[in-house]
């Protein structure tokens, strides 16, 4: 049987601020108090996962030791097919202005130019087919764990548009979709996203809803 989160405090896990908005949009209706790890001062700890689930649980069991709280942690991605599912866990890495720059911090931008730079480098031709991943994971402070995993399927356009996504949302278009998740309302993006998705089945589970 799930152990199942009460009511209280839980720890968001990341120091994001677009990421801990959705969310603690997607959570409000659950009665949770939800504090990030950024606002309680908590490191961020090394994500040396190799996949989006074990970089998810690192960052989640991590918070919860620190904290002594339940905490939950989303590791998400952008995979793109004719890149062989890159970015995929680096998605933050590909952003990070030191690799390139000599500067802390994340440029989007940057890295949006790398995934149009890599796809126009295989020719006119190459097929734009992508995926966002989210893998959500529940830890509590004695060890227990749960995860659940969502996906949403579309493609990348360029040039970037919309100002009301974060990351890579401006350059990526949903099937059956013209706008791009930077372009679309937040409630709508929240109910049709790779986030939303997870969400849906991890309350599911821990509130008993759909």
């Amino acid at each position: 049987m799930t152990r199942k989160l009460g009511s209280g405090k839980l720890v968001i896990a990341t120091h994001n601020a677009g990421k801990l908005k959705e969310i603690g949009a997607l959570l409000e209706p659950y009665g949770l108090d939800c504090i990030s790890a950024g606002a309680l001062g908590l490191p961020e700890p090394a994500e040396t996962g190799t996949n989006f689930v074990e970089n998810a649980l690192i960052k989640a069991r991590a918070a919860a030791e620190a904290s002594g709280l339940p905490a939950l942690a989303d590791d998400s991605g952008l995979s793109v097919a004719a890149l062989d599912g890159r970015p995929g866990v680096y998605t933050a890495d590909w952003a990070e202005r030191q690799w390139f720059e000599g500067e802390p911090g994340r440029d989007w931008f940057m890295a949006m130019g790398k995934v149009e730079g890599m796809l126009q480098a295989k020719g006119a031709e190459c097929p734009r087919d992508a995926w966002f991943s989210c893998v959500l994971a529940i830890a509590w402070p004695d060890g227990e764990y749960a995860v659940y995993e969502g996906r949403v399927d579309g493609s990348i356009t360029w040039p970037p548009r919309g100002e009301k996504g974060f990351g890579y949302d401006p350059i990526f278009v949903a099937n059956g979709d013209e706008l791009t998740f930077a372009e679309i309302e937040p409630a709508e993006k929240h109910a049709k996203s790779h986030r939303a998705n997870a969400f849906s089945k991890l309350v599911k589970v821990q509130f008993g809803t759909s």
